[in-house]
């Protein structure tokens, strides 16, 4: 393939290669050329390269290739010289008039034709004169050519015309006349062309829309009749724009001609004719006749209803503004004609028709203020109807009001529920009375009319719920007092059942009553239903409807109802068999339509209640279920039918399709014992009955495989134009009804995958579908091969699959008509898909050989389609195995690509499914290199391209899918450059399978290359920047255009892809391109205001799309996006929140974010309300703290808090949804709690909102005015609750932070906002307990259900419990954190008690058991308190659900703390052992799952209060009993009394061990023996723990070395080893030094803790002594091993290490004495501390050595002294030849120093004089001589000063001794005397100095935190 990319043809390589591969090479250059051609300059080789092109023309190019042909040589010529082509044209002009017809000769003939096309083209009036000869030549091939050429001609002429524009007016009548015979050719390729090339023509032919009007539509409408889809769309296109043209002409032709325009009138009468009278006009020929009526065929209806589409909008959105009325009186008309209706099918269809007109017009052309206005208008025209039906109520126009009225409100209901809530203006504006209009339809005497009035009012109801209560109640009314009218009957219930449907559209649902209320009319209904026959019919419809339509609202309503329903359903049917036969006597037809009609009401609403409610499916429901059911299965209809008539027979078959229908949604193991009298029972019903006794139910359609539409052609399912198509296929269906049976068998039993039973039933079903594999039909074939593979997948036997498949291998071989060919390649296609490749592995090469020669069958494109669709199915299924025959298969799509004419679709279609599993298949092997993979996906991209070139919209959609797939498996090779644009381009397709293609493919690219495809786009908008409206894309790229898109588009799908997308490209361009993206969400937002002023935009320019204000529904997207725009430059970059720092930067347009949030939140839309205050509450939270730096001391939000207060307002009003209230509490207390406004006045504003819902809250329930469900009250209720507790949560801590601050100066004002929370607390103390009560009562798990209180809690009602649940669990955390709060600063309420009875309102239900506090007493209270906090506090802990957020733990932990802080609290905890275990437990547990270190500090910091409660316990039980004299007793209070053995599970201090050493040894997994121990540990080396990490850490060891406390003596040897191994292992992992010297949080804990541990009173306890002794010096021996200096811890922190052994040597002396392995090893590390290089070690060694030698015990300190003095001297000695360098240094001297001077104060009187002949001359040879002092260092100075100052002190202390030294040494007292004289000379000048040196030096500089000593 790389030798095709050439400029030249490589004529060497293509004639190396294949014959059969050379039309690939051949494409592919051409490709490749015509990428190339407009950038290089081809002046040198143009010569060649025409000949090169040229001689392609005759060698016979398949379809792609000529026409790639055409348009490179014509790009060749516009781009280079112009000198040949004449020549080539004559050349093609010559090819096109030869008389050879052959088909060989055929493809070079095409090949002329289009490059003909091509350069008139590219080139138009640049070829001057010659057209008229090219069009008389083209014209005169026309009249001869096959299908094929004729196509091609024409396409070729539309591109003359397009090319030459007005120039050709002389051709343009020759053009028409020759052209429009054959919109009715045979071929539909041809009709489509024909129109196509008409609607080129019609652009400068001004006849056509002036004379030949009438002419041109007549035809038209003979064009549609027998036409295709295709066919249709572009008739309708040509008839739309002509008639539209004809009504506005184009300016520059009515100037050129004096035109008559036509009238709106003139137009729509034509229209109108064509919709009644089909192409036939008046004059029907007699064959018409005879086939009865002659009805206009449904093609013709549909064509011409996508012309009228065409019609409105090429005239665009503000003419049909201007004109609605006319056309909606006109589009009513058609529906009211008689000749519209004159069956009801028909009817049916003409309605389905008008309605599609006014959705596509109304509902996309039209912005929401004129959909407003348009509603307006259908409402008058409703009223008008019925004004007639109640003046003249003939029977004609009953029939004729009821299909306008069906059309009017289905488009009403469709507009209201578009607009959602934006519809309250159309609701509330009385001079419309929209409702009351509608609610008079339901009095309406047709049905249909009544059935459509119900409809509307759902929609209503839907878009706006708060009318949802007011319509149930005003319908329900209207049936008790219009009883005895059956229109009213059946028209009411109709309403409340459409209602009660639409329930689970609208979260916050209805009151409860409502359901109660519908029970009770239904029941009436079917009880009176007797009493009236002339009622009966009506009552028992609407009984049943009602019941039905309950069973909607789901199972906690119909839970109560259970058990009445189960009575009705068994009454309706007889009980036994018995009962059965009598019944079949009695009755006559009336009584019998009556009973058929209730059973079928009865069985309906069971099914409703299957659907619906399956949590109360139970067995034994299901049981009593089926008694009925079998009834009704073994009831005998027929022989009913013939004895009362046949108009039974339409009650009779619903009772049949209700029955299936309830058995296709039970289990079918329930009914295992009716399946042979039900299988009898379907193939009786489809075979044996007459046809005509079953209407139109066929699910057969559905049953076919959703993938296989391609071959029924109705894949049309998938256009914009669904609505109306489906009827012209459902034509189809009619003559096969009766052979649904096998696919019922099929279906229920494949569903059931049980076997196919004995094997008779096996062979009749496999002979039945076998036959259908031969019929004629095409839905029943692929029916028949669906059924066939089901039933190989339910018998699965491999060898009743072999016999299957080699049946239709048999058949393949030899049959050689199209329809078994078709049928058994099918076959085998479903045998793979339903019995998987390994299943199916021994038939591949067979099946696929088959398929492969099949699909090679060019006679007969039918057999090509279905082969080639059932080898995509195979290759789908065999997976991997299909690898070997990729490549043959691969070569073959080629080959047909290239060959098949595009006419022919559907093989393009089913080319295109084959190699999208191709690629599937070969999957992430195709971004191999290997020679064989890089062939194959190069023959891949080829396929891709060839069906990118294709005309049909379809094959189009699957390129694109395949180069998705591509894309997917080798993103490097697919070309995003090509690709992007071509998406861009398809975007604005007509085609809704297209445009979905695309956006799906655009979804995945942007997942990974989202900037790339933006760069792409918009340089496409650039170079097509010539067009009118681009203008727009370039500013808005493609995310611009995707925003604009989701205005238009209604397919879910679609919009879905679209808004992915969209998330995407936000994700990663939002950040960069920050004011472009909140540019387009502004622009959105701010549509709502200047409506009409968008809707022209773009000019009148008829071929744009037409432009609407943003929808409802695209700015609540808008207002996510802007919240997501908000976290992504959070999670990007810091900066975006700080105003100093000038970019780019979210901040800067903080004005237009607070402008966009309160656009939303005070918008009409509910929805958008929601998104609006969302983004709000979001705003706050990022720029709370964002500080404003001109105002210092300022924050920048604090100048929007007029915005916010305005945006909150709305939300508080008494109509307002309680979604959206909840919502804004949620905002109030965010602001609030910012701390934002500190000025209580300010703060008032928003305060204020909130007080007037406590006030709601504390109202109770008042539910005479209730809209919506119980539990929306519930939710708005809780929402106000935890509102308020995150205020005082916030109020607590700010007011608690000023306390401890400043607790002298008097700071906190009066007005201190605690004041806001202050005097709401006692009511708001009350409902929070309230609420946490519910809570814990809803918590309980099922088992406990019958505990709960029978009328439900203090906010929540026992019907809506379950959706209660949910509100509680999102609100329950921060009220439970306030209520600790509350408990804790009131000493749990200690003053309340009193007024706890007045202050509960008697109306509160559920609060007034509050009064029963007063008579408990303060401890009950207290006990009770308590245990419901810890309740819901260890329920929750124990299991919080995965999604539970962070914050909910954090608050339940917090709230623990807090509440344990108090005494009351410490007492309970501490008395109840147990439960403070529990507590320890679980959140051991909880540490378990969940990571953050905030959540396992907060942890830490309950348990330490935990321990600190049970500590004050044991003090308290020691201090009483040495009261009561109990001494000796008192040593074995604690835990393990006197064995020391510790319970787990009710040991507080094993619980608590347990936590510990979980936290310490996830941070420091070294601690593990285990790990150490494990063959394949590798030590680490100890690293420096993160902050948070340390903190626990220190916090634990804390916690752990209190533990010991809690024990009897016996109890703490127990722990003691555990404990010190710990403690010692963690100070040996975290003593590391650190740069700045300082100690770290765990080494300084552990530090304390053994100090806390060995000063304990334990040592003095005799019966451990032994023990004791052990465990410290052990401890002591593990310190000694770790401190030893190894190289695998170079970084070891010595001066701590000593720290720890000092201290052991001072606390526990008596222990340590005499113990020589440990002196040594003491000594030992002193010895290395002396001798380290570091001086800071050094001193901090001389420090501690100290309180060693000053230590009471000389014991202790003794041999220390003897063992390092000596090193010491030598080390003080040796300083004089090495005098210190630095500060550092010279300290560590100057401790050493201190330390002599210490022990020559503690020697004895005789000892005196030998001390001081060590320490005199050692300080005397630090002095300087007088000479050189002035020059020496500071340091050295200093070292001279000290111990000069040094030697001035000691002398006067020992006079005696001192003068002995110095006498014994002269030379020392010369240098003692010449430096003080020196000294003294200078004193004057440096007597500041000298006195401030000494305290500078006397500070040591190394401190501890604390001081362990």
């Amino acid at each position: 393939m790389e030798l095709a990319h050439s400029l030249l043809l490589n004529e060497d390589a293509l004639a190396q290669i294949t014959e059969a591969k050379r039309p690939v090479f051949i494409f592919e250059w051409l490709r490749f050329l015509d990428k190339v051609l407009v950038a290089v300059d081809v002046k040198e080789k143009q010569k060649k390269l025409v000949e090169q092109l040229t001689g392609l023309i005759s060698s016979a190019p398949g379809p792609p290739t000529r026409k790639l042909l055409a348009k490179n040589l014509a790009t060749l010529y516009s781009i280079g010289d112009t000198f040949t082509v004449f020549q080539t044209l004559d050349k093609c002009n010559d090819i096109i008039k030869s008389k050879d017809d052959t088909p060989a000769y055929l493809p070079t003939k095409l090949a002329a034709v289009a490059c003909v096309g091509a350069f008139y083209e590219k080139m138009g009036r640049m070829l001057g004169s010659s057209f008229p000869d090219t069009i008389n030549n083209l014209l005169k091939a026309l009249k001869s050519a096959e299908s094929q050429g004729r196509g091609e001609i024409l396409r070729s002429l539309k591109k003359v015309l397009s090319g030459l524009g007005g120039a050709a007016a002389s051709c343009h009548r020759d053009i028409y006349k020759n052209a429009r015979s054959l919109l009715t050719d045979r071929s539909m390729a041809v009709r489509c062309a024909v129109a196509k090339c008409l609607l080129e023509l019609q652009n400068e032919a001004v006849f056509m829309w002036t004379t030949e009007l009438e002419n041109l539509a007549t035809l038209c409408y003979k064009a549609l009749e027998g036409s295709n889809y295709g066919v249709r769309v572009a008739v309708a296109k040509l008839l739309g724009t002509v008639m539209a043209t004809a009504l506005m002409p184009k300016q520059a032709a009515v100037m050129r001609q004096n035109v008559k325009r036509a009238t709106l009138e003139e137009v729509l009468e034509l229209m109108a004719t064509g919709f009644l009278r089909g192409g036939s006009g008046f004059l029907k020929s007699g064959g018409e006749m005879l086939k009865g009526g002659g009805s206009v065929s449904r093609e013709v209806r549909v064509g011409v209803t996508q012309a009228y589409v065409v019609f409105v909008t090429t005239l665009g959105g503000q003419w049909l503004e201007r004109n609605f009325a006319t056309f909606l009186s006109h589009v009513l008309d058609l529906v009211s004609h008689p000749r519209a209706t004159q069956t009801h099918v028909e009817a049916v269809y003409s309605r389905r028709c008008v309605s599609f007109m006014l959705r596509a017009t109304l509902g996309g052309l039209l912005g929401e203020k004129a959909q407003i206005a348009a509603g307006k208008e259908i409402c008058q025209a409703i009223t008008k109807q019925m004004r007639a039906v109640e003046n003249k109520a003939g029977a004609g126009d009953v029939s004729a009001s009821q299909h306008v009225m069906v059309c009017a409100l289905k488009e009403l209901g469709s507009l209201v529920q578009s607009l959602s809530a934006t519809a309250s203006p159309l609701i509330q504006e009385p001079s419309i009375g929209l409702l009351e209009t509608v609610t008079s339809v339901l009095l309406h005497p047709s049905m249909a009319a009544r059935l459509a009035a119900a409809w509307c009012l759902r929609c209503v109801a839907v878009a706006l719920p708060y009318q949802l209560t007011p319509l149930l109640d005003r319908c329900a009314e209207r049936i008790n007092n219009l009883k005895s009218s059956p229109e009213a009957v059946s028209g009411y219930s109709f309403a409340m059942a459409a209602l009660l449907g639409g329930v689970h559209e609208c979260p916050l649902g209805i009151p409860h009553s409502k359901g109660k209320s519908v029970v009770s009319i239904a029941e009436d209904l079917l009880r009176t239903a007797a009493q009236n026959s002339r009622l009966s019919l009506q009552r028992t419809q609407a009984g049943w409807l009602l019941l039905g339509a309950l069973m909607t609202l789901g199972s906690s309503l119909v839970r109560y109802h259970l058990p009445k329903m189960l009575l009705l359903w068994r009454n309706v049917f007889p009980r036994s068999p018995k009962e059965l036969e009598a019944e079949k006597a009695r009755g006559d037809s009336f009584t019998w339509q009556v009973t058929l009609e209730g059973r079928a009401g009865a069985l309906c609403a069971m099914r409703s209640f299957v659907a619906h409610c399956p949590e109360l499916l139970t067995e034994d429901v299901i049981r009593r279920l089926m008694t009925p059911i079998e009834c009704a299965m073994t009831m005998i209809v027929p022989a009913i039918i013939k004895v009362h008539g046949a108009h039974l027979k339409a009650s009779a078959a619903m009772v049949r399709l209700r029955l299936y229908d309830i058995l296709a949604l039970l289990p079918p193991k329930t009914y295992e014992g009716s399946f042979n009298a039900l299988l009898r029972e379907l193939v009786a019903e489809f075979t044996l009955t007459e046809n005509s006794a079953n209407t139109t139910t066929s699910l057969l359609r559905s049953l076919c495989h959703y993938d296989d539409s391609v071959l029924m052609g109705s894949w049309l399912q998938e256009t914009d134009h669904k609505s109306i198509e489906d009827q012209v296929s459902i034509i189809i269906l009619k003559g096969i009804i009766y052979h649904r049976n096998k696919c019922l068998i099929s279906c229920g039993l494949a569903e059931n995958k049980s076997t196919l039973g004995p094997e008779e039933v096996r062979k009749s079903a496999l002979a039945l579908v076998m036959g259908a594999l031969d019929n004629p039909n095409p839905i029943l074939r692929c029916a028949a091969g669906e059924a066939l593979g089901r039933m190989a997948q339910v018998v699965g036997e491999a060898t009743f699959i072999a016999r299957m498949a080699q049946t239709s291998f048999d058949k393949l071989k030899s049959a050689r008509d199209v329809v078994s060919r078709t049928g058994h390649s099918l076959a085998l296609g479903c045998l793979h898909r339903y019995v998987g490749g390994i299943g199916s592995g021994q038939h591949l090469k067979t099946s696929v050989s088959i398929l492969l020669a099949l699909a090679q069958d060019g006679s007969s494109h039918e057999v090509q389609t279905w082969a080639l669709h059932s080898l995509a199915l195979i290759v789908d299924s065999s997976g991997p195995m299909y690898r070997g025959y990729v490549e043959p298969t691969l070569s073959l799509v080629l080959t047909l690509l290239l060959t098949v004419p595009p006419s022919h679709t559907e093989v393009h279609q089913c080319l295109g499914r084959c190699l999208g599993a191709l690629i599937t298949t070969v999957g992430p092997e195709l971004q191999g290199n290997g020679a064989t993979i890089s062939t194959i996906r190069s023959s891949c991209l080829v396929g891709c391209a060839l069906m990118q070139d294709h005309s049909d919209s379809l094959v189009q959609a699957a390129a694109i899918s395949c180069l998705q797939q591509l894309h997917m498996f080798a993103p490097r090779h697919v070309n995003l450059s090509s690709l992007v644009p071509c998406l861009c381009v398809h975007l604005c397709s007509s085609h809704l399978l297209l445009r979905r293609a695309a956006v799906a493919c655009l979804r995945q690219l942007a997942q990974r290359e989202a900037p790339e495809v933006c760069e792409y786009a918009t340089s496409l908008a650039k170079r097509s920047g010539d067009n009118k409206d681009s203008s727009t894309a370039i500013e808005t790229g493609l995310e611009g255009v995707l925003f604009g898109m989701l205005d238009r588009e209604t397919d879910k799908k679609l919009c879905s892809d679209i808004h992915d997308t969209l998330g995407h490209m936000l994700s990663s361009l939002a950040v960069e391109k920050l004011s472009h993206w909140l540019k387009l969400c502004k622009d959105v937002l701010a549509a709502t205001t200047g409506m009409n002023t968008t809707q022209g935009r773009l000019g009148d320019d008829g071929k744009s799309k037409p432009s609407v204000a943003p929808r409802w529904v695209t700015r609540v997207f808008a207002a996510d996006c802007l919240c997501r725009i908000i976290l992504l430059c959070e999670n990007a970059d810091k900066a975006h929140f700080d105003l100093a720092a000038a970019r780019d930067l979210l901040v800067l347009h903080l004005s237009d974010l607070i402008r966009m949030a309160f656009m939303a939140a005070t918008d009409h839309s509910n929805q958008l309300r929601m998104a609006g205050l969302q983004a709000l509450e979001d705003i706050i939270k990022k720029f709370a703290s964002v500080p404003e730096p001109e105002f210092p001391g300022h924050v920048i939000l604090e100048q929007y808090q007029a915005n916010v207060g305005a945006a909150l307002r709305p939300a508080f009003s008494p109509d307002t949804p309680s979604d959206i209230t909840a919502k804004a509490c949620q905002v109030c207390s965010t602001w609030i709690g910012s701390g934002v406004v500190s000025d209580l006045n300010d703060l008032r504003r928003v305060h204020n909102l909130l007080v007037s819902s406590l006030d709601k809250v504390q109202a109770g329930k008042d539910s005479s005015s209730q809209l919506y469900s119980e539990s929306a009250t519930t939710m708005e209720k809780l929402a106000v609750l935890k509102a308020w507790a995150e205020v005082s949560l916030t109020m607590f801590h700010l007011s608690g932070d000023e306390d401890e601050d400043d607790l002298g100066a008097d700071v906190l004002p009066p007005d201190s906002l605690i004041t806001l929370v202050q005097p709401e607390l006692p009511s708001l103390s009350r409902l929070w307990l309230a609420m946490l009560r519910d809570y814990a009562l809803l918590t309980l798990p099922a088992e406990f259900s019958s505990q709960l209180p029978p009328d439900g809690g203090a906010f929540y009602t026992p019907e809506t419990i379950d959706t209660a649940r949910l509100h509680y669990r999102s609100s329950w955390a921060p009220v439970l954190h306030a209520v600790a709060l509350w408990l804790n600063n009131t000493g749990f309420g200690a003053g309340e008690d009193e007024e706890e009875v007045p202050s509960a309102p008697s109306k509160t239900p559920g609060l007034s058991q509050g009064g029963s506090l007063a008579t408990k007493t303060f401890e009950e209270t207290v006990k009770d308190r308590m245990h419901l906090m810890l309740g819901v506090s260890i329920e929750f802990l124990c299991f919080p659900r995965p999604e539970e957020p962070i914050e909910h733990v954090m608050s339940c932990l917090q709230a623990l703390c807090t509440l344990l802080e108090s005494p009351s609290a410490k007492c309970h905890i501490a008395e109840d052992q147990l439960l403070a275990v529990e507590l320890l437990n679980v959140l051991h547990r909880l540490l378990l799952t969940r990571d953050p270190p905030a959540i396992q500090l907060q942890v830490a910091a309950v348990v330490q209060e935990t321990i600190r409660a049970a500590q004050t316990h044991v003090l308290q039980q020691r201090s009483s009993k040495e009261e009561k004299g109990e001494a000796d007793s008192r040593s074995n209070l604690g835990e393990g009394g006197d064995t020391g053995e510790l319970v787990p599970g009710k040991s507080l201090v094993f619980a608590a061990m347990e936590l510990l050493v979980f936290i310490l040894v996830r941070h420091l997994p070294q601690l593990n023996t285990r790990v150490q121990d494990s063959p394949n540990h590798v030590p680490l080396r100890p690293q420096r723990l993160p902050e948070d990490s340390a903190r626990l850490v220190a916090n634990t060891i804390s916690i752990l070395a209190e533990l010991p406390s809690l024990c009897s003596p016996a109890g703490c040897m127990t722990i003691l080893p555990t404990v010190l191994f710990l403690i010692t292992g963690v100070l040996r992992e975290t003593a590391l030094r650190t740069p700045d010297n300082s100690v770290p949080l765990p080494v300084s804990a552990s530090l304390q803790g053994i100090k806390t541990i060995i000063t304990s009173p334990l040592a003095r306890v005799e019966s451990i002594q032994t023990q004791w002794t052990g465990l410290v010096r052990s401890s002591l021996a593990s310190v000694l091993e770790y401190s030893q200096p190894d190289e695998s811890r170079p970084d070891m922190d010595e001066v701590n290490m000593l720290t720890a052994i000092t201290l052991f040597l001072l606390s526990a002396s008596s222990e340590l004495v005499g113990v020589t392995v440990l002196q040594n090893g003491c000594m030992d590390r002193f010895r290395n501390a002396l001798n380290s290089s570091d001086p800071s070690v050094q001193a901090r060694c001389y420090q501690l050595l100290l309180s060693v030698f000053q230590h009471s015990s000389r014991a202790l300190s003794t041999p220390y002294i003897h063992a390092l003095a000596p090193l010491m001297v030598e080390k003080l000695k040796a300083v004089e030849r090495r005098r210190p360098g630095t500060a550092a240094e010279l300290q560590a001297v100057q401790e050493g120093i201190r330390v002599l001077e210490n022990l020559v104060s503690m020697g004895e009187e005789q000892n005196r004089v030998q001390l001081l002949a060590l320490l005199v001359p050692t300080l005397v040879s630090y002095l300087l001589d007088e000479n050189a002092i002035s020059s020496a260092p500071q340091v050295s100075k200093g070292l001279h000063d000290f111990a000069l100052q040094n030697l001035m002190r000691i002398g006067p202390l020992y006079p005696a001794a001192f003068k002995v030294v110095i006498g014994a040494a002269p030379e020392l007292k010369t240098r003692l005397e010449s430096a003080i004289r020196a000294n003294q000379a200078s004193s004057k000048a440096k007597a500041a100095a000298s006195q401030a040196q000494p305290t500078v030096q006397a500070a040591p500089t190394i401190k501890l935190k604390t001081s362990f000593f």
